[in-house]
């Protein structure tokens, strides 16, 4: 069996890493270099860096934070944020990211999705989904969850997996800072109707709620922010805890 992975999540905003609730009311967390390596040294599993306005804003995530994150890392991280195109990739995973999330790009033309495989193959490919839940159904959303769309969140899971994404990181806005648990329901459904492995984000608070999410949820990795980045949890207690409760960690 494949074990969980703990994953930090740092968005970036101007450089700094920010942390919001409910994709709003968004406050300083610290420098991202420095917060990243701790992370690392702490025995987080892979990092994730989303630079949560470049889309909206319309540019590029930058590159020279990525080498700089780089020189100070020994374990896989995913860069996301404005990568709308198969060139924006390369410049990213020289300057040494692992692999790159794309999100509003694919839902704008998923046919992104088919392009970047075919360039950089599937395990370098992470398909983020940010969805809310609107009159009974996971309505998809884009730019930073600040527009909705017509997709739905089952449909388009099943979607990035055909087009050959290696995994998805789906992140619920309605429990995004809120600290009250995963949308575990939303998880273990997407988990029965793909088979590509999926990172949980939205809801961490406790550590509890880790052990629901891979036991309830059966998320393959647990992505969470500000319980890390205010120190409300380290990740070494959360893995004793998990393997305590008999869940495999690396």
């Amino acid at each position: 069996m494949l074990k969980k992975r703990i994953i930090p999540c740092l968005d970036i905003k101007n450089g700094r890493t920010v942390k919001g609730v409910n994709f709003v009311n968004i406050r300083d967390a610290g420098d991202p270099v420095e917060l990243g390596a701790l992370y690392a040294e702490q025995g987080a599993d892979e990092l994730v860096f989303l630079d949560i306005t470049a889309t909206n804003e319309g540019r590029k995530t930058f590159k020279e934070l990525v080498k700089d994150i780089a020189k100070h890392l020994n374990i896989p991280f995913t860069v996301g944020g404005g990568i709308s195109h198969v060139e924006d990739v390369a410049p990213l995973l020289y300057a040494g990211a692992d692999k790159v999330s794309i999100n509003s790009s694919a839902v704008k033309r998923p046919e992104l999705i088919d392009e970047l495989v075919a360039e950089f193959g599937s395990q370098c490919i992470v398909a983020a989904i940010d969805a809310r839940y609107v009159e009974g159904k996971w309505i998809v959303h884009t730019h930073g969850g600040s527009k909705p769309t017509d997709k739905e969140l089952f449909s388009w899971a099943k979607e990035v997996e055909q087009r050959g994404a290696g995994e998805i990181l789906f992140t619920s806005m309605d429990h995004d800072g809120t600290k009250q648990g995963f949308a575990n329901e939303a998880l273990s459904q997407m988990a029965s109707e793909v088979s590509i492995p999926i990172i949980a984000s939205g809801g961490a608070g406790t550590m509890p709620h880790f052990k629901d999410v891979f036991e309830q949820g059966k998320a393959d990795a647990a992505l969470a922010a500000s319980i890390f980045h205010f120190k409300e949890i380290g990740i070494q207690e959360l893995k004793k805890y998990l393997k305590d409760n008999h869940i495999a960690v690396r």
